[in-house]
């Protein structure tokens, strides 16, 4: 069974940049996709960005687009997100998640098997 780790989050002030980063293992030659999701205290979970792990192709959240880059690295099954530019409404959980199935929307969250436990970003302004 596939288990992710999510690191990297933290304090960061608005205009800044945070890196953070998803160490994938247990069965990862099965990962088809693998996204970043967030969690804002009181809101639904919402999709950021989202990378096929063969392919490497890459899709946004609008409120992503243009500030925010996913990629991974193969050999390390390690995916990565990097955040420039921060706002305050960017602070939240960020997830990562992973699915061995092909075919799935991406920017769904019911579309992922594995879920890792999450890393706080806080963006202050």
């Amino acid at each position: 069974q596939v288990q992710l780790v999510e690191s990297g989050g933290g304090l960061v002030q608005a205009g800044g940049s945070l890196s953070v980063s998803c160490a994938a293992s247990g069965g990862t030659f099965s990962t088809r996709v693998m996204g970043w999701f967030r969690q804002a205290p009181g809101k639904e979970r919402e999709f950021v960005a989202a990378i096929s792990w063969s392919g490497g192709n890459t899709y946004y959240a609008d409120s992503a687009k243009g500030r925010f880059t996913i990629s991974r690295d193969y050999a390390k099954n390690t995916v990565y997100l990097r955040m420039n530019r921060l706002k305050p409404e960017d602070t939240a959980v960020y997830y990562c998640a992973s699915t061995p199935r092909y075919g799935g929307a991406y920017y769904y969250s019911r579309s992922y098997d594995y879920w890792g436990q999450g890393t706080q970003v806080t963006v202050s302004s």
